[in-house]
């Protein structure tokens, strides 16, 4: 028996979809353990691509159980919006392969129109939030005034907390943020109306995860984001508002850290980011450029450009350190198929000095200056790869100095955006 968590190695969208769709084949449960519909996972089954943001995306498999875990926030119209389109692509066929945390909390309309005015009165000091209202809804699991799923099924309790929770929105919008207020009635209706939909797929998902394991089940738990986007140990305060790492699997699930056998980081052969904050690595060049369109580098939930750069050893370190991982996946090597030469971060330097380890200060972390080394490029066509030793010897020399770097086994590695076009080193469930 192997329990499996994925999580970004770096800062996010860095493939993990792909990973955790491959690596579903091994497993019984896919468990999804933070986040919102501010991730997004893009998918190519065949000559098909699926974009999911909220379940899932072992749901492409048939005969696997998905669990949205209790530390997720979730939007109600874009679940069911995301269901409406599996069933009408012929997927999720049986409803009990998906289930969702009855303690999950909800993303209501204010979150989200708190979460949109605060940005734009950010300025110069914009986040780069997405705006789904995932934040604000956080801020209420934390100030314990969130609701819960549990508590749309009750139309009483949900009544309550919402009048409770609209006083206090109400004037935050009005008086703070210049924003239209909302009425009881116009949320009331609609989430009751979500719940009746919703209802058969609200479980007790710590519950089955513990007999699951108990029954010797194999479980694979996905993140969203990327380790340097944790709350706690990301570039604050250009992070998310939950914990990506791999601690985050256990309190977003209810699972026990004793039950997690192996932790995979995801990282692609460079590196990129979406919105503000520190990237000592990024490119703004035609290098950069080249990597932002032949990786496709925009985003699959905003559509917005990722900024590019070349791989960074100490992001990835750090993300060793912090994850406890096990092994690395190394995503889209063949972006790099047409590069004379290519650069690796080896270390930062700060004020002339070098750094062990990534600073915790953002004021120098914005201020580091990475230390390159420079490779020879492979200038071929990688795709058709189906083993390492199938790699030009200027790839696989590439992906074993990125190893020795990061200092962690390079497990598997992707070399096209299609479930076949990945070569598999060792299998985190064998």
């Amino acid at each position: 028996m192997a329990n499996v968590v994925v999580v970004g190695a770096q800062w996010g969208d860095e493939g993990k979809g792909k990973v955790v769709d491959i690596y579903t084949e091994y497993a019984d449960d896919v468990v999804r353990y933070q986040g919102g519909n501010n991730a997004g996972h893009t998918l190519v089954v065949g000559d098909e691509k699926v974009v999911l943001h909220l379940i899932p995306s072992g749901i492409l498999h048939e005969g696997k159980r998905c669990i949205i875990g209790n530390g997720v926030v979730l939007d109600p119209e874009v679940f069911i919006r995301e269901i409406t389109n599996l069933k009408a692509s012929g997927r999720l066929k049986d409803d009990s392969a998906l289930l969702v945390s009855e303690s999950v909390h909800v993303i209501m309309p204010y979150h989200k129109r708190i979460d949109i005015a605060r940005e734009s009165k950010s300025g110069e000091k914009k986040i780069g939030t997405t705006g789904r209202g995932i934040g604000p809804t956080y801020e209420d699991k934390i100030g314990r005034r969130g609701i819960r799923l549990m508590d749309l099924l009750n139309r009483e309790t949900f009544a309550r907390k919402l009048r409770e929770n609209l006083e206090e929105k109400n004037f935050i919008l009005t008086s703070l943020l210049g924003e239209q207020p909302f009425t009881f009635d116009e949320i009331f209706a609609q989430y009751c109306g979500y719940a009746e939909t919703l209802g058969k797929y609200i479980a007790d998902t710590t519950l089955l995860l513990f007999n699951d394991i108990k029954a010797g089940k194999k479980l694979l738990f996905e993140g969203a984001q990327g380790t340097l986007l944790d709350v706690d140990h990301g570039t604050y305060p250009y992070v998310t508002s939950s914990s990506t790492c791999a601690g985050g699997a256990c309190t977003g699930s209810g699972v026990s850290p004793r039950d997690i056998h192996e932790i995979i980081g995801i990282s692609k052969a460079y590196v990129t980011r979406v919105g503000s904050g520190p990237f000592p690595t990024e490119l703004l060049d035609a290098d950069g450029e080249q990597l932002r369109q032949t990786g496709k580098e925009f985003g699959a939930t905003t559509g917005r450009p990722r900024r590019c750069g070349w791989f960074d050893a100490m992001v990835v370190r750090y993300a060793v350190r912090v994850n406890g991982l096990t092994g690395v996946a190394l995503t889209k090597l063949d972006v790099l198929n047409d590069f004379d030469t290519i650069r690796i971060c080896t270390g930062y330097t700060y004020n002339g000095k070098t750094l062990a380890d990534l600073p915790a200060s953002l004021d120098i972390f914005e201020q580091c200056q990475p230390v390159y080394e420079e490779v020879p490029g492979w200038k071929s066509d990688i795709s058709s790869a189906r083993s390492f030793d199938e790699l030009p010897e200027n790839a696989r020399a590439y992906v074993k100095q990125l190893e020795k770097l990061i200092d962690c086994p390079i497990v598997l590695v992707s070399v096209g955006p299609r479930r076949d076009q990945t070569i598999i080193i060792k299998n985190p469930f064998q």
